[in-house]
């Protein structure tokens, strides 16, 4: 009977596993797809810049608070910290510093776009571990 009890709950485990940690990329996902959107939606280029950069802000926030914790794996910290710069290239493309050209007020909305992609993309290859996912997403809902 215990064996039983066992299998079944690895089991349950794993299968349920699977959908959390979709929902909880697409909680990701979703942060910067809202982001998008508050960003076409305003005709201001300096707001579209302070939302994108806040935006920004707000998860690589997050991302130090996870990094920071003793109990993530090293893999988990080398995703993080892949996913960490993939973000400071953009801040630094937003912005124009360190040898990035500013992204053209008049292009604003379609760097939005291309933000939102390219998270979609990272998905496929920065591996973060379920539970590191799920804290990520509890600290983006805290901060914002």
């Amino acid at each position: 009977m215990t064996a039983r009890m066992v299998l079944a709950s690895v089991t349950m485990t794993c299968v349920l596993a699977l959908p959390a940690l979709a929902s909880g990329t697409g909680k990701i996902q979703q942060y910067f797809s809202e982001t998008a959107t508050r960003v076409n939606a305003t005709e201001d280029p300096a707001q579209k810049r302070a939302i994108l950069n806040r935006s920004f802000q707000t998860m690589e926030r997050a991302l130090e608070a996870v990094q920071g914790s003793s109990t993530i794996s090293g893999d988990d910290r080398a995703g993080i910290d892949r996913l960490k710069a993939s973000l400071r290239d953009k801040q630094d493309e937003l912005a124009g510093v360190n040898g990035y050209v500013r992204v053209p007020d008049d292009q604003l909305n379609a760097f939005s776009t291309y933000v939102v992609q390219d998270m979609e993309q990272a998905d496929q290859i920065i591996t973060i571990s379920l539970v590191t996912l799920l804290l990520i997403i509890i600290l983006i809902v805290l901060l914002v």
